[in-house]
């Protein structure tokens, strides 16, 4: 059992840093010793095999700790933060739930209480009729209602038996996100160091990585795209970092030149990976590429009418709440159009990203790439608007590093995109941000804002 010899396996070297959370350590012996009590707590509260267990927290020892227990006792662990993607009633009418564990901000001790939400969901109750551990994640309903989406922890788990080096990191994605989940196994499996923090603000991630000597920081290109523009890598000292990984949405190549030039001795690799199918192992072309080639054990990839189709020994159980995602051979449409060289994959853009002008399609990504190359730009989002001619017109929405009149960032905007793009990829209007183009987990959030419009 994976996480079996996941919990044997800190035993082995108690003595060795396993989390160092706001400047607090604890060792795999300490973990270790968590997870037993946490065990113990688990049964004289009467929390038995099988029950659905919400954790409302982030990553700390004590979290991670308690999700291992969880998983050893054969529960349904329900994780969310207070900054989730879905609130917490929606997302538990989707999976119910038997048991709620808070952990308050700063707290190592979580309260544990009866919170019982009635749900009576076929493919749950199939699951936990096996005896596996499970984890129900929730996607962030962007197109519609949020689904919940139920893993087998052993499975997931089975992917770390294969031992890597160990590394110091930050785990940089959220505790209900399938990727912040799989940083967690993949630093502790291998007896690393897990760097965490309360917030995840350019301040806190480059003191962090100052402080601890952190080599690993697995992010989102948003979030290269702040810490370039606040100019933060000049001013701490990140020369620990031997490797950058970045996924979750499309990185510019603006974004990816500029941190390659500010962090020449960092070692840049893209990541793909989706929560329903787990993440691939990847390689990128060169530190200033775009192109990545992923697969790895347990993993196959095609591409049909340029979209990409993977099938995994690690994906999902299925959806709570939605039709299998799977073709009748186990195959997941990924709904992300990619262009392909040799063994390698480049990332266009989601399909439901794309923007329908006069019956043309256009990808966001490909505009914003233009746009970032130019003087005074620090990020750009590009959305589709209704048009009652065209059924959409192409909308650009610029956050500046300097004041610059509207008409004049419309126009350079305008004859960059006419250079390198066709007419219809032209963006009809412009509009100065008045706030952040990026959610709270730093991704891109493609919306209108009142800003200053031309």
């Amino acid at each position: 059992m994976a996480l079996e010899w996941l919990v044997d396996r800190f035993a082995s070297q108690p003595h060795k840093t396993a989390f160092v959370h706001e400047d607090r350590s604890v060792t795999y012996g300490e973990l270790r010793g968590l997870i037993d009590r946490f065990g113990r707590v688990l049964a004289d509260n009467g929390v038995n095999a099988g029950e659905r267990v919400l954790i409302l927290g982030d990553y700390t020892p004590e979290a991670f700790a308690l999700m291992l227990a969880l998983g050893r006792n054969a529960n349904i662990v329900i994780p969310l933060t207070r900054e989730s993607v879905v609130e917490v009633d929606t997302a538990l009418a989707i999976s119910g739930c038997d048991w709620r564990f808070d952990f308050p901000a700063g707290a190592t001790e979580p309260v544990l209480q009866r919170h019982a939400v009635a749900c009576d969901n076929a493919l749950l109750r199939d699951f936990v009729a096996t005896g596996a551990p499970g984890m129900v994640l929730f996607s962030s309903g962007s197109t519609g209602k949020p689904k919940g989406i139920l893993h087998d922890v052993e499975r997931v788990a089975n992917k770390f038996l294969t031992q890597r080096e160990p590394v110091v990191a930050v785990p940089f994605l959220m505790f209900d996100h399938f990727g912040g989940f799989n940083t967690i196994l993949a630093i502790t499996s291998s007896l690393g160091t897990v760097v965490s923090v309360a917030d995840r603000s350019i301040k806190s991630i480059c003191e962090a990585i100052e402080r601890h000597q952190v080599a690993l920081l697995p992010t989102t290109p948003s979030f290269l795209n702040l810490l370039m523009a606040s100019r933060a890598h000049e001013t701490y000292d990140l020369s620990s970092l031997t490797r950058i990984t970045y996924g979750t949405e499309v990185m510019p190549q603006a974004t990816l030149d500029r941190v390659r030039e500010a962090l020449p001795n960092v070692k840049l690799q893209q990541t793909y990976g989706l929560s329903e199918v787990g993440v691939l192992g990847s390689k990128s072309r060169d530190d200033g590429s775009l192109w990545m080639r992923i697969g790895g054990a347990g993993f196959e990839t095609k591409v049909v009418n340029d979209i990409l189709w993977i099938k995994s020994e690690f994906s999902m159980v299925g959806y709570l709440n939605a039709p299998s995602a799977f073709d009748a051979d186990g195959w997941f449409n990924t709904q992300d159009r990619v262009e392909v060289e040799g063994d390698y994959f480049r990332i266009l853009g989601r399909v439901t990203d794309l923007i329908n002008v006069g019956g043309q399609k256009v990808y966001p990504a490909e505009i914003e790439e233009v746009i970032m190359d130019l003087p005074n730009v620090v990020d750009v989002a590009v959305f589709g608007e209704s048009n009652a001619l065209l059924g959409q017109i192409i909308v650009a929405r610029i956050a500046l590093a300097e004041p610059e009149p509207i008409e004049q960032l419309k126009s350079r905007v305008r004859v960059a995109c006419k250079e390198r793009l066709a007419a219809y990829k032209v963006p009809a209007r412009v509009v100065i941000a008045d706030g952040a183009l990026y959610t709270s987990r730093y991704k891109k959030t493609r919306r209108a804002d009142p800003g200053t419009v031309a």
